[in-house]
């Protein structure tokens, strides 16, 4: 069973489904077990640790994968995207700033650019700077992104303005997908796929303490918050216009709207804070995974996730089409 759209075509892959380039989580065996499904994982090499990205590069063990990276970050290390390029990925994923300094040295290694974008001005730029794929994220999304605007309206409205000024350029959904539910609604809103994190996060696959994972279980939609103060905690320096989506806890409610007295007290709260991930401590340590939490029940391998979320959209869609 598969959903063939220009994602699948431009990417060569069997269903538009990707897997969010989670930083730290979407490490290379989650990555090459979503493509081996049929769609992309995209390994989320996030920050920029050479070490860590090494690893994974290995752990992905030579399957067609994708990078994506938080793009002030790699400004920091543009030897980076050397790396990655030598590996001749499926895409290079840029989030969170400008990726004009980069898409012609992706362009060249004969790479699409995908563009992670929030708003309607951040697809504008996307476009101008020449990205092949932009990603419009709301902010029902897990991990960093904007709170402004929701997945249900960016999307159409991003479809609008990309088959107005670049009609070649692909549109992926992403915030608050996580079955084929989701993927139906996207492609009905006009998207040529989604990109997937929360889902594959609940995955055997994915970095993630098997204990967080019950932690995320046990939560909904409505238990997740957008909130900069964890950033303050983890001394992650982060621009002022973008906070995270993660599942609210007892640090969460003591600082979220207190962050100037947070910035007071910050090296008792930080210690404090590392004591509390050492013992995985989810009072303390966070869990980042967006309101489509409360659309997950089980860890399951990510393939599994790929075959279920096609199957119920094909029919979803069929249905409809049969009405």
């Amino acid at each position: 069973m598969t959903l063939n759209t220009r994602l699948t075509a431009l990417l060569g892959i069997e269903h538009p489904v990707l897997l969010a380039p989670m930083a730290m989580v979407s490490g290379g065996r989650l990555a090459a077990a979503v493509t081996a499904a049929g769609g992309l994982g995209i390994v989320g090499a996030g920050y920029g640790d050479p070490n860590w990205l090494r690893v994974e590069i290995q752990n992905s063990e030579n399957a067609r994968v994708g990078y994506g990276f938080i793009t002030w970050a790699l400004a920091r290390q543009p030897e980076l995207l050397d790396a990655v390029l030598a590996q001749q990925p499926a895409t290079v994923m840029l989030s969170f700033g400008d990726l004009a300094p980069f898409t012609a040295r992706i362009h060249a290694a004969g790479v699409p650019v995908t563009a992670q974008v929030q708003n309607l001005a951040q697809a504008r730029s996307a476009l101008a700077a020449g990205a092949d794929i932009v990603v419009a994220q709301g902010g029902e999304a897990g991990g960093h992104g904007m709170s402004a605007r929701s997945t249900f309206t960016l999307v159409p409205e991003v479809v609008d303005l990309v088959a107005e000024r670049s009609p070649d350029t692909l549109v992926l959904a992403a915030g608050g997908i996580a079955d084929g539910r989701g993927l139906a609604a996207a492609l009905a809103l006009g998207a040529d796929g989604v990109l997937v994190g929360s889902r594959f996060w609940a995955s055997p696959e994915a970095l993630v303490s098997p204990r967080a994972q019950q932690r995320a279980l046990q939560a909904g939609g409505d238990d997740t918050v957008r909130t900069r103060a964890f950033d303050l905690v983890r001394q992650r320096e982060w621009p002022a216009e973008y906070d995270l989506r993660l599942v609210n806890n007892a640090l969460i409610r003591r600082w979220h709207g207190n962050e100037a007295e947070l910035q007071s007290r910050l090296p008792e709260v930080v210690t404090a804070y590392q004591q509390g991930v050492a013992a995985e401590d989810f009072d303390v340590d966070t869990v980042l995974v967006g309101e489509a939490v409360g659309l997950i029940r089980d860890i399951r391998p990510a393939a599994d996730i790929v075959a279920d979320m096609v199957a119920d959209a094909t029919r979803i869609l069929n249905r409809g089409n049969e009405s």
